[in-house]
């Protein structure tokens, strides 16, 4: 981990929050300085405050974890699993192949880009608690927020790469010789910042867009932490009081889920000029075959039930006459429009009635469960489920939920880690699948740097 807090020594040396500034692209109208700032300085006026703060949304769409280009989860898990097939014939992808080793660029970018995002999130926090001119409310929203992305990175982290350092300071020193966190600590202190993240941020959302986290945020974020930790009570109490905030309006319409004004959209990032629209757009959608990346899986497409409509408004088959492809199409825009229509989503609606679903039936609310799980059917086009029991609707859950989350952020893979199903499900459609594939390599140059990281994950 060394490489990573070297780098971020100097960052923080030379002005983290100027660069934190000077990214912030266009999330808030803010007429950016020119000279250098102080860390002080900058958290001693809003402005600046949320100019540095928007420079982390910035960082976070555009590399890392929740990018939805080519290098972030959704592209790299989709290959992982049973969604996408990689078609790029000059490149192997390690990620598709199932063949991840602690050399592979991807898992190392992953990584730091992770760390790089919880060290400025630290940074602000500190500058936040530090300031003596902030007002009270903007404290408490920035401070909240920066709890929220320290939160829900770590999240990523522990499911992607077991024990992981939680880091909660910008002390080179101390982070430079970090130890492993047990992942039973890292849930914990996830649950710790996004509790205190609730308690300070608003529940309105001070930008209209939706593109800076509200309460509802941090809520929805504690729901899936809950239900991967199994506290289904907790889950559904997060889960509903997403649901019952009057912010959002559940949509019919296929068509209209992944719109920028979508009513049903918890938080979303700004692409970064006007006319742009999304990472996930330019990279899945393909007009003539083979694709250049990925395309949508045969078996995945052909596994959605009779007269799901989410196959026809959410996917869509490319033919030369012979050959037929696929390409997800939950973003309809490849190109620039003369405004943004469409805004990468992060956090949406259904996941939540989702999880409450799968909560109520874990709790034996079978009857509300059914009534979560069958308005996600009735969306889609389907009658009622036919599930009774509680493992059986726990089990359709899950089933929609690969047909309603495919491609956003890797979803796919984390139900069937939490669920104890990779390897019943990846060891038939995935011929390098290993049972060990269910955590990735911690990076080498990490290993090297800090050997308080080691020992490595099984099998790497």
């Amino acid at each position: 981990m060394n490489t990573v807090f070297t780098a971020l020594k100097y960052f923080i040396i030379t002005g983290i929050i100027l660069f934190l500034v000077l990214s912030c692209d266009s999330f808030v109208d803010v007429d950016l300085p020119k000279s250098q700032l102080t860390k002080e300085a900058v958290f001693e006026d809003m402005a600046t405050a949320n100019a540095a703060m928007a420079g982390l949304y910035a960082k976070m769409r555009d590399a890392g974890v929740l990018t939805g280009s080519a290098v972030g989860v959704s592209c790299y898990l989709g290959q992982y699993t049973d969604e996408f097939d990689y078609y790029q014939q000059d490149k192997i992808s390690d990620f598709y192949a199932n063949s991840l080793y602690a050399g592979v660029s991807g898992v190392g970018d992953i990584w730091n880009q992770s760390y790089n995002q919880i060290y400025a999130a630290n940074a602000i926090i500190e500058g936040v608690d530090q300031s003596v001119s902030l007002p009270e409310s903007g404290r408490s929203q920035l401070k909240g927020e920066a709890l929220f992305i320290r939160a829900l990175l770590h999240f990523y982290l522990v499911n992607l790469y077991g024990d992981v350092p939680y880091i909660t300071t910008t002390d080179y020193e101390k982070n430079s010789k970090v130890t492993r966190t047990a992942s039973a600590a890292v849930y914990t202190y996830i649950v710790n910042d996004l509790t205190e993240a609730i308690t300070l941020l608003p529940e309105d959302y001070v930008s209209e867009e939706r593109v800076r986290p509200n309460r509802s945020a941090a809520s929805a974020v504690l729901a899936r932490v809950y239900l991967y930790m199994g506290l289904y009570a907790e889950a559904a109490n997060e889960a509903s009081a997403v649901i019952n905030s009057p912010l959002y309006v559940w949509e019919t319409d296929l068509d209209k889920i992944f719109l920028k004004e979508s009513s049903t959209t918890i938080w979303q990032f700004m692409p970064d000029v006007d006319g742009k629209n999304t990472a996930e757009g330019s990279l899945y959608i393909f007009t003539a075959g083979p694709p250049s990346i990925v395309g949508l899986r045969a078996d995945f497409v052909d596994a959605f039930e009779a007269n799901d409509q989410r196959k026809v408004h959410w996917t869509k088959a490319v033919t030369d006459g012979v050959t037929a492809w696929y390409h997800a199409y939950k973003y309809k825009e490849e190109n620039y429009t003369g405004s943004s229509v469409e805004y990468s989503i992060v956090l949406r609606l259904a996941e939540q009635y989702l999880i409450r679903a799968e909560a109520r039936a874990r709790q034996g609310e079978l009857i509300s469960a059914k009534d979560d799980l069958n308005l996600i059917r009735h969306t889609a086009g389907l009658p009622n489920t036919s599930a009774i029991t509680a493992d059986e609707i726990a089990a359709d859950v899950l089933k929609q939920r690969r047909f309603e989350l495919f491609t956003e952020f890797g979803q796919r893979f984390f139900d069937l880690k939490r669920l104890g199903k990779l390897d019943a499900v990846l060891s038939i459609s995935k011929p390098g699948w290993n049972t060990e594939d269910k955590l990735w390599p911690l990076p080498a140059l990490e290993l090297s740097s800090n050997p308080n990281l080691n020992p490595q994950n099984p099998s790497y």
